[in-house]
């Protein structure tokens, strides 16, 4: 099997710069159009026109099969750009999910529901992502704070937050912290200047 040549045997030093980047957008319209088609019979020979320039016919030839070449590229990159995004939408790209936990709300908060969805760290760091609806719209100075929770005692923030009303919002977090597995999280109200925890809106729903 005749191996192709690399796109940098055929380009060499002479398509640089603008003379490249039409290079480019020329072999996608050739993908677009198809293969030209086949010359009849008749037309194979080409009539004797005199003394042929072998160097501008070398260049011609080259970049006609470098406009092919790069169509051939084109069409691998687009086939495996959506191979990775379709890796990415079922999950086998990017962090694995650690944990996922369900909130319910207190009485100070009846309506109000969430999910946290925990990632395995990156340096030390557990990315996550709180979804909660049904909260209240806070006063100025006033927000919503998640809380890191082990056996029961509220240990540390992970991020705080605030809400235009009871619709459905999606907050990024993070947990600087050495989790453990049966760690979970409760989100407050909190006040101006409040560095201890308030009251408690978002609790984990027992299994």
């Amino acid at each position: 099997m005749t191996r192709e040549p690399s796109f940098e045997e055929l380009v060499g030093a002479e398509a640089t710069g603008d003379e490249r980047e039409r290079l480019l957008r020329t072999h996608e319209l050739l993908l677009q159009a198809g293969p030209p088609a086949e010359l009849p019979p008749g037309l194979q020979k080409a009539p004797q026109m005199g003394v042929v320039n072998m160097q501008e016919r070398r260049r011609t030839v080259k970049r006609r099969t470098l406009l092919l070449l790069a169509a051939a590229v084109s069409v691998v990159a687009v086939f495996f750009a959506g191979y990775a995004v379709s890796s990415h939408r079922h999950g086998s790209s990017g962090p694995p999910l650690a944990k996922a936990v369900s909130l319910k709300g207190t009485a100070r908060a009846p309506g109000a529901k969430g999910e946290l969805e925990v990632w395995h760290p990156s340096a030390g760091n557990w990315p996550m992502k709180l979804q909660v609806s049904g909260l209240k719209k806070l006063p100025p100075r006033f927000y919503y704070a998640v809380y890191w929770v082990r056996d029961g005692r509220i240990l540390a923030p992970c991020g705080q937050f605030r809400v235009d009303g009871p619709q459905a919002l999606t907050v990024s977090l993070n947990a600087p912290y050495p989790l453990e597995p049966g760690d979970t999280w409760v989100v407050t109200r909190q006040g101006p200047g409040g560095a201890e925890p308030g009251q408690m809106v978002l609790r984990p729903v027992k299994a």
